[in-house]
């Protein structure tokens, strides 16, 4: 099992603690910030533990030419894509605005910093961790100021049961862009400690990431599904549930003799023999601690035997 560690304030993953889950905005708000809200408090109604975004500070992460190039994708939001990216990107006063919002109805909030400046306004604002978009996993520089800047990374990688061969001892999560919830759901079964989805307010806006996005029906059957998986796979220390010492008391077998025996007589295995009995006595997994001993009064075939029936021989 992997260790457990403090991910936000309060709130820890790895370990027996749940699925931490993200509902990622990313840039679904299309540039409006009232959607933006709208799409946090969606998040937190659903049950999800943190809404993200995708932050970028649009010149240190483009070049000027790749800014510059025309831009007709149907999602376009402007004639090229360095107007396109702008329309979609929020001030800072904006995002210190929505972390404020999340904060007031108790969601957790933090973004991918999608370029090191972006990095540096995320440290400023104080998220509690940060997320690695895939693209800049092989991102040398990025990487080694990002890890400066905080306790807590998370990295997008692809291979959810090869890091956890590699790493066992730190949560792995899963971030999908599938369609539907099972394969999500699949994976919280087994082992990502933390799991990622798009989420939009509607399907068919305008936008590339919509249509891999999860609606907030989807998010809450999502959530909804995850934590029946957790409940269903329990804890890893197996003890006996309240709701199930009726049924134990009832159905729960004990040895027995398997045919009448005398006092005095040194316990063999081919005496004895396991059944539902009342009352109850020696429970099944100890039959063979019963080998030797020597019976202490006389029993009936069927007789269930307890510790103040036997003796170890002196």
């Amino acid at each position: 099992m992997s260790a457990e560690f403090e991910l936000c304030p309060g709130r820890k993953i790895g370990g027996s603690n749940p699925c931490f889950i993200i509902a990622e905005i990313g840039q679904n708000h299309q540039g409006d910030i009232e959607i933006a809200k709208k799409m946090i408090r969606m998040a937190k109604d659903c049950g999800a533990d943190c809404a993200k975004f995708q932050k970028s500070e649009i010149e240190h992460r483009f070049t000027k030419h790749a800014l510059e190039r025309p831009y007709t994708s149907p999602h376009a939001w402007g004639p090229t894509y360095g107007a396109h990216k702008h329309h979609l990107e929020f001030s800072h006063q904006q995002y210190r605005e929505l972390q404020q919002y999340a904060n007031d109805i108790g969601i957790f909030f933090t973004a991918s910093g999608m370029d090191e400046m972006a990095i540096e306004f995320l440290h400023e604002i104080n998220v509690p961790f940060f997320k690695v978009a895939s693209a800049d996993t092989n991102n040398i520089p990025y990487l080694e100021k990002t890890a400066k800047k905080v306790w807590n990374l998370s990295i997008s990688y692809f291979l959810l049961q090869e890091f956890q061969k590699e790493f066992p001892d730190i949560p792995i999560g899963y971030s999908g862009h599938e369609t539907g919830i099972h394969v999500s759901v699949a994976a919280v079964a087994l082992g990502a400690k933390v799991l990622e989805r798009h989420v939009t307010l509607d399907k068919t806006w305008k936008g590339s990431d919509h249509a891999a996005s999860l609606e907030p029906a989807e998010l809450a059957e999502l959530v909804r599904a995850i934590r029946m998986v957790e409940m269903a796979m329990g804890s890893p220390i197996k003890q006996m549930l309240p709701c199930e010492a009726s049924c134990h008391s009832k159905l729960g077998k004990s040895v027995v003799a398997r045919k009448p025996l005398q006092k005095g007589e040194i316990l063999t295995l081919d005496m004895l023999t396991v059944k539902v009995a009342e009352p109850h006595g020696v429970r099944p997994e100890n039959i063979f601690k019963l080998v030797g001993k020597k019976i202490t009064k006389d029993l009936e075939e069927d007789a269930t035997i307890t510790d103040k029936y036997v003796k170890k021989m002196s």
